[in-house]
């Protein structure tokens, strides 16, 4: 049973809660302008494109999504959105006053990065008959790309955060010190594993969908 069957959720309610989340990172927008952080306004603004990726994948490049899979993407950028930002009044973000807030969405995040990662080598392997890939090997292969991606990111947020310090403007991201790196990569993995484990059942219909947008770029 997939999650959303056992949660109840309609595709038509998951569709209305995805457009909630797309309207409040609009909120966020607003929010960072009249507080003039630069931080808030740049993840919102990202976040909110990167709920549009669904729409244009299906449009453009004729590849259905899901409603649970853009819900779901739309969570994950919401929720770091929001960690920027905190509550309105606050002198502080969710990310400093929430000890298990950067976790969360590191997970979430790490869980969309590992679930495009196990779409795609399905959807070649499905496409190519000279492609095997199999069950333990996908295991290990969505946990290294998980990894890489998160190693990239860090170097990132590092790079981001030099840069701020060195010209003296606000830096849109931030980097807490060795530990916090490794705690990063640690729930990097942890939403890894859940697409390793959990992916089969939840992405069958993308991984189709993109297999059919190969056949169709070959023919």
């Amino acid at each position: 049973m997939r999650l959303r069957d056992w949660i109840g959720l309609s595709d038509r309610r998951q569709r209305q809660l995805t457009r909630a989340l797309q309207v409040s990172l609009l909120v966020l927008i607003g929010l960072g302008l009249e507080r003039g952080n630069l931080g808030i306004v740049v993840n919102a603004t990202i976040g909110l494109g990167v709920t549009q990726l669904p729409a244009v994948l299906e449009r453009d490049h004729h590849i259905g999504m899901d409603p649970a899979l853009a819900l779901w993407i739309a969570a994950a950028v919401f929720f770091h959105a929001l960690g920027t930002a905190g509550l309105p009044g606050s002198s502080t973000n969710f990310y400093r006053s929430i000890w298990w807030w950067d976790h969360l969405t590191h997970t979430l995040s790490s869980s969309i990065v590992a679930a495009a990662g196990y779409a795609t080598a399905r959807a070649v392997e499905l496409h190519s008959d000279a492609v095997s890939l199999p069950d333990r090997f996908m295991f290990v292969f969505i946990l290294l790309f998980v990894l890489a991606f998160g190693v990239f990111w860090e170097v990132i947020e590092f790079a981001v955060a030099g840069a701020a310090a060195r010209f003296g403007t606000q830096s849109v991201l931030t980097q807490y010190g060795l530990t916090d790196t490794m705690l990063d990569l640690l729930f990097d993995t942890l939403g890894g594993v859940v697409v390793a484990v959990w992916g089969t059942a939840h992405l069958t219909d993308l991984v189709g969908a993109i297999a059919n947008r190969f056949d169709r770029h070959e023919a």
